[in-house]
């Protein structure tokens, strides 16, 4: 068991006071089996006037943030204690009838899987078509040139990984799979979208996963992982018998060892992290920084922090009460928590 404490803050800067609109925030990990939530916090800075909470189409957890004021400033802070549970080395118990490619979803599973089956970028000539099949190759260890099903998803995972040029990208939006194919390089969501609609090609079902990576180098042990600065993206692949199994293209990990999950979908663009309006000239706007610091908990005995519950704030539309002088820079009284993608 690991225990990991997670601070996200992102901060939106303008040139005058603006009027701030309604944000979406997915912040809140997915309590599970091999993730448990310990605690957590939001302090966001105007305070907002409520929250509220839903579950999106996918179950994720989703805070509706909502502002009356106007500012030069916003801050949004959320911190997250965690215990992972991951497997020491991916062990994943495929049915027989699995684990060689190719093999066909049961009858019962193909209803519940099929958006996720389907392609979902334009590929006219065949590109990723192409590249993926690179990977379909026999196990040198099997009798009669059968194909792995495990040993193809690692294959392609180490592809992407020792094939492409990470390169940090600021600006908003995913590259399509062709292009990042074409430009050789990207961002942790390319190339998670990239092995997404390659294993798709190949007939598997797969999923989109935003969170947070824990980089063992921060806490002084050997590393050699990328994309732990900001919320990271990869890659989940149905395997029957084992279920959603996770595969980080970017750092060439297979299993979800150091993988801190907090949205998952069909499409980058449904696991956006923060999302939100606000009412000016396009020329105020200055700009946002983000900053993600994912540590490991040396001394396991310290309280937790407030407990895994929702903010106790009115539902967006009604009236806030005010909170004490000494605590107007937070928006909700602990304990707090959002989900984060």
């Amino acid at each position: 068991m690991t225990r990991l404490s997670v601070r996200h803050a992102t901060t939106y800067s303008y040139a005058k006071p603006v009027r701030l609109g309604d944000h979406r925030l997915m912040f809140r990990p997915h309590d599970s089996h091999d993730l448990r939530l310990i605690g957590t916090g939001l302090t966001i800075t105007p305070p907002a006037t409520a929250i509220r909470w839903l579950h999106d189409v996918f179950g994720n957890s989703v805070a509706i943030v909502c502002f009356d004021v106007e500012t030069t400033r916003l801050e949004i802070v959320s911190t997250v204690e965690i215990e992972l549970f991951p497997p020491e080395r991916p062990d994943f118990p495929i049915e027989p009838y699995a684990r060689t490619y190719p093999f066909s979803y049961s009858a019962e599973e193909v209803p519940d899987l099929a958006r996720t089956l389907e392609r979902h970028y334009p590929d006219p000539d065949h590109r990723v078509d192409a590249w993926a099949k690179q990977f379909v190759v026999p196990d040198g260890t099997s009798e009669g040139g059968l194909i792995d099903t495990a040993q193809l998803l690692a294959r392609m995972t180490l592809g992407i990984k020792d094939g492409f040029t990470y390169v940090a990208r600021e600006a908003e939006g995913t590259q399509t799979p062709v292009e990042t194919l074409q430009l050789g390089s990207g961002t942790c969501r390319d190339f998670a979208l990239l092995m997404m609609e390659a294993v798709r090609s190949l007939g598997f079902a797969a999923r989109f996963v935003s969170g947070y990576l824990y980089d063992p180098a921060v806490d002084g042990a050997a590393a050699d992982t990328v994309g732990a600065g900001a919320t990271h993206a990869w890659v989940q692949v149905y395997l029957p018998g084992a279920g959603w199994v996770e595969f980080d293209p970017t750092n060439g990990i297979v299993g979800s060892q150091h993988l801190i999950r907090v949205a998952v979908t069909r499409d980058p663009s449904q696991a956006i992290p923060l999302a939100g309006t606000w009412f000016g000239a396009p020329s105020d706007y200055l700009g946002m920084t983000v900053s993600v610091e994912v540590t490991a908990r040396r001394n396991a005995g310290e309280p937790a922090g407030s407990p895994a519950g929702p903010p106790v704030v009115p539902s967006c539309g009604q009236a806030a009460p005010v909170p004490p002088a000494a605590d107007r820079t937070a928006a909700d009284q602990p304990p707090a928590e959002a989900p984060a993608a």
